[in-house]
C-alpha cells in the first residue's frame, strides 16, 4: 500500500482475526488459508494452521521492503489476498495501463489532434469522435479508479483512510469527474469547458509514491525559491525603470529606436528585460542603442551578468540544496518504511519459535534459519538478491538469527550485482582452440570499433560528394559494395566471438546483443537488396520493385551501421557511465519527469482555455505564397511571429498546445509567442508565458539537471577504481533512495519497536 503517512498514530489493542479459509490446500505460498478461523494469538487453533499463518504473513512483510511499501494494511487472511492480488504485475499495469488512456482522451476528444498538421493555414478538419464514444472510455477508467480506491480503503482501514488526504482528495476527484462527466453527457458533448480534463493529472500523481513525496517536497521548497525569485525580480525591476531613463523618446526620431523597440512603455520595458534574462533576444535588444553608443553596452552587460550569470544561477543552487534536503527527509522515511517492515518480519517470525520447538526464551530473540530460507523461497523478488540473502543466512553460525543480524541480512538489497559471464567452452579440435583464442581476444574488439569507425567514415564522405545530387543521380553500386564488404566482416566477428565465448557466454555481453541484432538486420537488408534489384556494373541503378526504392533501402542499412556503431560506448568507461546514467534516469527518476509531464498536461489545457483560436490564420495559402514572394504591399514585422510563419505553434489542440509549451520551456524565441498572443488577446497573457518559464525552465529544468549530476557523481564514485571490464559486469541498481543511502541516519531498534507497538492492524504476542 502507497499510503503517504508510514503509521498509524495510535494502537488498536482489539485481537485481530487473521481470516478464514475454505480451502485444504496445504501450500503455504497459495493465497488460500488452511482450516477454520485462526488467530495467532489463539492458542486453540491448530499448529499447522498458526504455522502457515505466519509464514504468509512474514512473506508479504518481506515482499513489501525492497519496493519500499508501507506495512500498514491489515494481515488478517483476506486483506492479505487482495494485497497479493492488488500488487500483482498484472493489476499495476492495468491500473498504469488506465490512467495513460485517461490522460491520453484529451488527444481525441475535441479539439481534436488527429490531423497530421497543426498549421491551420494546411490542416484539414480534423476527425472528430462520436458522442458517447471518449465518455464511454472514461467511464470504464472512472469505474476501475473507484475499485482502486475501494481496494486501498479496505486494505489500510477506516480510521487510516479518514487521516489519508491522498485517498481523500481521490475519492473528490474521482466524485468531481463523474459529476462533470454527467454533464457533458446531458448536453450531448456540446459544453464549452470539461473540468475534468483538468483534474485527469491528480490520477497519475496519486499512483506514484514517489511522486507524490517528490511533489511535498516541491511544495516545501517553494518559500525558499520565492525569495530568490523576488531579489531577481527586484533586479529586473531596478533595471526597468534605470533602463527607461537612459532610453527617453527623443526629439530625434533616428534615436529612438531602442525606446520605439524595447523601452516604449513599462510593460514593454519590464518584457524585453525579462527575455533579456534567458538570453532570447540577445544582442537585438542592444543592438539599436549600441549602434549610437558604445557605452549603451554597459548597461546591458550589466544586466545579464548579474541576472543571467548570478541570480539565476544562484537560484538553481538554492533550488537543488533545499530540494535535496526535503528529499532527504523523504528517503530517511522510505529506509525507515523499509526497515520497518524487515523488523516485523522477524517479529512474526520470532512468534513462530515454539512451534520450532525452541525454548520461549528463543523465540523471542532469535529466528530459525531453515524457516527463514522456506520463507525466501516463497518471497517474490529478483532472483539474484534472493539468493544473496539466503547465502548469507546459511552462512550465520549456529543456525539462529537475531534482529540485528536479520537487519545485515537485507542489506544485499542495497548491493550493486557484479554479472559473472559463463566459462568459455572446451574445444578438442586444435583449430577450434585457435578460433577460440581468436574470438575471445580483446584485439578482435579493438579491430571491430577500428572497422566500425572506417564504415561511418567511408558513408559520411560518399554522402558529402553526393550531397548535390538527385536521387536518380548517385551511383549505389559503389555504396553497395562498401556495405556488403564491411557486413561481411561483422558477420566474421560475430561468428568468431561465439566460438570463441559459446552461445551463452556471447549472449552474457550486452555489447554482444547490440551488435549481434545489428549485424541479423544489416545482413537481411543487404540479402532483399540483392534478391530484388540483382545489382550489377552495368546496372548500378536499377528501376523500383515493389513499395521501397532501392536508395531507401540502402538509407535504412546505412542509418543501421551508423546506430551500429555506438558498440563503442562501453568500451570508453566515461562513455559507459554516462550512457548508463541516462538508462538510470529512464529507470529510477520517472517520477520526477512524471511531475513535469503533469504540469504540462495542467498548462497545455489552461492554455486551449485560455487561447484557442486566438491567432486566426491567413485567408487563404494563396496570400502565403504573395507574402512569400514579396508580391504583395502586406508588411510584417521583422521577428514577429506572422513573418517566421509560426502558425503550427498554437493552443489550437492538445498536441499543438504541448510543442508550443515545449519551444517557450526551452527559451528560443520564446518572445515571439508572448508578443503574439499579447497582441492578439490582452497584456495578461504575459503572465501565462512567463509562469510557464519559471515553472519548467527555472525551477524543473534547473532541478531535473542537478538531480542528473547527483546520479552520474554516484556513479563516478563508486566506479572510479573500476576497469572498464568490470564497469561492463557491474549491474547498477541506482535508484533514488540509494542515491542518498550514505546520508540516511538508520533508525535505532527502540524506535522500530515502538513504531511497531504502533501499528493498527498487527499485534505481537509479547
Amino acid at each position: 500500500m502507497e499510503a503517504e503517512p508510514l503509521l498509524g498514530g495510535s494502537t488498536n489493542r482489539a485481537s485481530v482475526d487473521y481470516g478464514t479459509g475454505d480451502s485444504s490446500h496445504s501450500d503455504p505460498g497459495s493465497p488460500r488459508t488452511r482450516g477454520a478461523s485462526c488467530s495467532v494469538t489463539d492458542d486453540s487453533c491448530r499448529v499447522e494452521d498458526r504455522n502457515f499463518l505466519y509464514i504468509f504473513h512474514t512473506v508479504f512483510n518481506i515482499r513489501c521492503p525492497p519496493q519500499y511499501r508501507s506495512i500498514n494494511h491489515k494481515v488478517d487472511s483476506g486483506s492479505l489476498r487482495l494485497y497479493r492480488w492488488y500488487y500483482s504485475r498484472i493489476c499495476q499495469w492495468g491500473l498504469g495501463l488506465t490512467i495513460a488512456v485517461v490522460l491520453a482522451l484529451a488527444f481525441v476528444e475535441k479539439p481534436s489532434s488527429i490531423t497530421y498538421t497543426s498549421d491551420p493555414r494546411f490542416r484539414p478538419d480534423p476527425w472528430e469522435p462520436p458522442c458517447g464514444l471518449t465518455e464511454a472510455i472514461e467511464l470504464i477508467c472512472l469505474c476501475i479508479f473507484t475499485l482502486d480506491v475501494a481496494a486501498k480503503s479496505y486494505l489500510i482501514g477506516w480510521d487510516e483512510f479518514c487521516i489519508n488526504k491522498w485517498l481523500i482528495g481521490y475519492v473528490l476527484i474521482i466524485a468531481a469527474s463523474v459529476i462533470d462527466w454527467a454533464i457533458t453527457v446531458s448536453m450531448l458533448c456540446h459544453e464549452t469547458i470539461r473540468v475534468r480534463r483538468l483534474i485527469r493529472p491528480f490520477f497519475l500523481l496519486q499512483n506514484s509514491s514517489l511522486m507524490k513525496k517528490t511533489l511535498k517536497c516541491i511544495k516545501r521548497t517553494l518559500p525558499e525559491i520565492a525569495s530568490v525569485i523576488l531579489l531577481l525580480a527586484l533586479h529586473l525591476c531596478l533595471f526597468t525603470m534605470v533602463g527607461m531613463l537612459i532610453f527617453p523618446r527623443s526629439e530625434d526620431k533616428e534615436k529612438n529606436g531602442e525606446w520605439e523597440a524595447y523601452f516604449r512603455n513599462l510593460p514593454r520595458a519590464l518584457s524585453s528585460l525579462l527575455v533579456l534574462l534567458t538570453t532570447a533576444n540577445n544582442p537585438d535588444v542592444m543592438v539599436p542603442a549600441y549602434s549610437l553608443h558604445r557605452g549603451y553596452s554597459i548597461f546591458f552587460i550589466l544586466f545579464s551578468v548579474c541576472g543571467t550569470y548570478i541570480l539565476m544561477n544562484l537560484l538553481t543552487a538554492i533550488i537543488y540544496n533545499q530540494f535535496r534536503g526535503y528529499l532527504l527527509l523523504s528517503v530517511q522515511t522510505s529506509i525507515i518504511r523499509r526497515r520497518l517492515g524487515i523488523r516485523a518480519a522477524f517479529e512474526v517470525l520470532c512468534c513462530q519459535g515454539p512451534i520450532n520447538g525452541s525454548s520461549s526464551e528463543d523465540h523471542v530473540e532469535r529466528v530459525h534459519v531453515p524457516t527463514l530460507l522456506e520463507i525466501m523461497r516463497k518471497v517474490k523478488m529478483k532472483s539474484y538478491y534472493r539468493q544473496a540473502i539466503m547465502k548469507a543466512a546459511e552462512q550465520v553460525p549456529g543456525g539462529f538469527i537475531d534482529g540485528e543480524a536479520f537487519q545485515r541480512l537485507f542489506d544485499e538489497l542495497d548491493k550493486d550485482i557484479i554479472k559473472e559471464h559463463p566459462l568459455k567452452p572446451e574445444y578438442r579440435s586444435p583449430v577450434l582452440q585457435w578460433i577460440q583464442k581468436i574470438g575471445s581476444h580483446y584485439y578482435l574488439t579493438v579491430v571491430g570499433n577500428v572497422v566500425a569507425l572506417a564504415n561511418v567514415l567511408c558513408i559520411s564522405t560518399i554522402l558529402v560528394l553526393d550531397s548535390e545530387k538527385i536521387v536518380s543521380q548517385r551511383d549505389d553500386y559503389y555504396m553497395e559494395v562498401i556495405n556488403c564488404t564491411f557486413i561481411l566482416y561483422y558477420l566474421i566477428e560475430m561468428v568468431l566471438k561465439m566460438i570463441g565465448f559459446g552461445w551463452k557466454g556471447y549472449l552474457s555481453y550486452r555489447n554482444n546483443i547490440f551488435d549481434g541484432v545489428f549485424t541479423v538486420l544489416l545482413l537481411g537488408l543487404q540479402i532483399s537488396i540483392f534478391v530484388t534489384y540483382k545489382i550489377s556494373y552495368e546496372n548500378p541503378t536499377p528501376a523500383q520493385k515493389g513499395v521501397i526504392s532501392m536508395w531507401e533501402m540502402v538509407r535504412l542499412v546505412n542509418m543501421f551501421i551508423v546506430f551500429r556503431f555506438l558498440r563503442v560506448i562501453p568500451e570508453i568507461k566515461l562513455m559507459a557511465l554516462v550512457a548508463s546514467t541516462l538508462v538510470d534516469l529512464v529507470k529510477n527518476l520517472r517520477a520526477f519527469a512524471g511531475i513535469l509531464v503533469v504540469v504540462y498536461y495542467v498548462y497545455a489545457i489552461i492554455g486551449m482555455w485560455l487561447f484557442h483560436g486566438a491567432i486566426p490564420a491567413p485567408a487563404g495559402s494563396s496570400l502565403v505564397v504573395e507574402i512569400m514572394n514579396s508580391t504583395s504591399n502586406f508588411t510584417m514585422e521583422c521577428g514577429s511571429y506572422e513573418q517566421l510563419e509560426y502558425w503550427p505553434n498554437n493552443f489550437d489542440d492538445f498536441a499543438s498546445s504541448l510543442v508550443l509549451l515545449y519551444d517557450v520551456m526551452v527559451v528560443n524565441n520564446w518572445q515571439v509567442f508572448m508578443d503574439a498572443y499579447t497582441r492578439y488577446t490582452t497584456e495578461w497573457s504575459k503572465l501565462y508565458f512567463v509562469s510557464w518559464w519559471l515553472t519548467s525552465s527555472v525551477m524543473w529544468v534547473n532541478l531535473f539537471v542537478a538531480l542528473i549530476l547527483e546520479n552520474f557523481t554516484y556513479k563516478w564514485d563508486k566506479s572510479h577504481a573500476l576497469s572498464v571490464s568490470d564497469v561492463e559486469r557491474m549491474r547498477y541498481e541506482t535508484t533514488v533512495q540509494l542515491m542518498f543511502r550514505e546520508h540516511v541516519q538508520e533508525p535505532t531498534e527502540e524506535e522500530l519497536l515502538t513504531q511497531l507497538r504502533q501499528h493498527r492492524h498487527l499485534h505481537l504476542s509479547r
